[in-house]
């Protein structure tokens, strides 16, 4: 016999040997219902294969998955028993990917996770036909709700835990969400320059401030930074959704921090209120506060001026309630206006001393007529 016929023989008999049970083999597809494919494995009959053990999660139909003459890996479970054999596609297909899995994973891919259902805790989804559990700190950079909206959709994911032995499979979207941001971050760090006045889109409020978007990267205004006059809370000057113009303050690269300041984009109006008085000037305005160095006077609303200890009385005191009260109106002089320190000092004895010598002087003037 001729070597060529020997191999051809060996090859032969080598392709008719009895498959091994838990290992897995070819077979080829000879016929397909709607519940089951029969398989042909080089075994005594063709074995019947049913729509779960097909694919995962199980199909309508065993016909959505293969079709006479596919050429298809099984799991040999066991051989024998009234239908000749049990077989899985389904298991077979899980043992590669899992194989391919740990390779992925040793080479930082991504891998396509597409959601079937919500379950405590989180999401599961097919991953090559594994089962893959996405918890719920794992999908978004943020707290979602509703985790219904993503069932039936592909994301990308990569995976935190695999365990073939408990067949364990944890996925996460949230660290390639992270990985983009951090990206984002870095290049957006880049172009970001001190005392520069951007766009801005408030996220979020909360009892020290506003997080504003300057353009994928969040920054934060405090509370003492939205507005000129006190602010209670950023809600009375600024909304979530809000569009406006920032300064940028100081950036932190390494912290990934932006300091901004929305009112440093406008005109401070103490400057405004400021321009309609001069020193000199005369005006009334009512006590607001006492303090052991004087009383504060508003000279109009949001507009204050300092009466100094000295200047409340002509007569040396030493309690400011000596001279006046919270709520008292008076008349005083306005003695300077301090635009770099934003200060008016006032005094109430010098405005008096005015008062008296133009009443002499009128005095003077009626006595020579």
């Amino acid at each position: 016999m001729s070597e060529d016929m020997k191999t051809l023989l060996e090859e032969s008999e080598s392709s008719m040997q009895e498959p091994i049970e838990h290992e897995i083999v070819k077979g080829t597809v000879v016929k397909v219902t709607h519940d089951e494919a029969f398989v042909d494995i080089h075994y005594k009959q063709e074995i019947p294969i049913p729509k779960r053990e097909l694919a995962y999660p199980t199909p309508n139909s065993a016909e959505d998955v293969v079709k006479v003459g596919d050429e298809i890996e099984v799991y040999v479970q066991s051989l024998g028993g009234e239908n000749g054999g049990v077989l899985s596609k389904v298991k077979a297909d899980r043992m590669v990917a899992w194989k391919e899995l740990e390779s992925e994973q040793e080479q930082g891919k991504t891998l396509k996770a597409h959601i079937l259902n919500v379950v405590k805790g989180g999401l599961v989804a097919n991953v090559n036909g594994l089962r893959g559990f996405i918890p719920a700190s794992q999908m978004e950079l943020h707290f979602v709700k509703d985790l219904e909206v993503y069932v039936d959709q592909d994301v990308e994911v990569v995976p935190l835990e695999i365990d073939i032995r408990k067949q364990r499979l944890v996925l996460s979207r949230r660290k390639l969400l992270e990985q983009d941001r951090a990206k984002k971050q870095d290049e957006i760090f880049s172009t970001l320059e001190p005392g520069k006045i951007v766009k801005g889109t408030v996220k979020r409020l909360v009892d020290y401030g506003a997080f504003i978007d300057i353009g994928g990267i969040d920054g934060l205004a405090h509370i003492s930074d939205l507005a000129w006059q006190r602010v209670r809370q950023p809600a009375d000057v600024v909304q979530v959704g809000q569009e406006l113009d920032v300064l940028i303050k100081s950036v932190d690269p390494v912290s990934h921090r932006i300091s901004l300041s929305v009112k440093d984009t406008m005109q401070d109006p103490w400057f405004d209120k400021a321009e309609k008085y001069h020193e000199d000037e005369v005006i009334e305005g009512k006590i607001i506060k006492l303090t052991n160095f004087g009383a504060f006077m508003e000279i109009e609303p949001g507009f204050d001026g300092l009466i100094p200890m000295g200047e409340l009385a002509e007569k040396r005191i030493e309690k400011a309630e000596e001279a006046v009260q919270v709520g008292d109106v008076v008349n005083v002089k306005i003695m300077k206006i301090d635009t770099k320190l934003k200060r008016i000092s006032l005094s109430i004895s010098r405005a008096k001393r005015d008062a008296a010598k133009s009443k002499k002087d009128d005095q003077s003037e009626q006595t020579e007529e």
